[in-house]
């Protein structure tokens, strides 16, 4: 019984993710939702209270599997540098490998006012991932000691979601991880000609 209950609530979870991928939050449906995952619309309400829940069930579901995946990777690195790569290539990977999550989490939740605390609390998750990264970086003298952790972790994160924006808006058609590299060549290098 609990197999099949978390199996229909992934299903769930999954299809509102396309949906809301398609139509945009605000104009899904919970029939659209329930259409998609082969259930009656009441079935979703065993499961969630509205449409808002399902997202932010969504979003919980998705960040909890990305940031496991993104810990390993970051824990499989020696140095920092390595760390920032794995880093970068595993976040990369993963909204490449989940378009629907690349979408709603680039064009749909940002301006949903009902989960912007949850929203500020994965930026703090990835952030604190950052400054640990970049604090290893300095010790080592790879990066940089007279820069503010701060601004060198909300850079780097900056350009990692203006990179997928940029994906998603292009309709995903080229890999979006062979960015990975150039992005931390960037952060480690600069701009400027030796």
């Amino acid at each position: 019984m609990q197999k099949n209950k978390s199996e229909k609530y992934l299903n769930i979870l999954n299809s509102a993710g396309a949906v809301f991928a398609k139509y945009g939050f605000y104009k899904a449906t919970i029939s659209q939702i329930a259409s998609r995952a082969g259930v009656a619309d009441g079935t979703l309400y065993l499961y969630f209270k509205n449409k808002d829940d399902i997202l932010y069930q969504y979003i919980s579901y998705k960040t909890s599997i990305v940031f496991e995946k993104m810990n390993d990777a970051v824990a499989a690195g020696k140095t920092a540098e390595e760390k920032l790569r794995n880093l970068i290539r595993c976040h990369l990977q993963e909204f490449q490998s989940d378009r629907h999550m690349a979408v709603i989490f680039q064009s749909e939740v940002r301006y949903l006012r009902d989960i912007q605390s949850q929203i500020k609390d994965i930026s703090k998750m990835y952030l604190d991932l950052l400054s640990d990264i970049i604090e290893q970086g300095q010790i080592e003298g790879s990066i940089r000691q007279d820069l503010f952790v701060g601004l060198v972790k909300r850079f780097i994160l900056g350009a990692v979601e203006g990179v997928i924006s940029t994906w998603v808006s292009a309709g995903s058609r080229y890999d979006l991880v062979a960015m990975a590299d150039p992005l931390v060549d960037l952060y480690l290098n600069g701009v400027k000609e030796e």
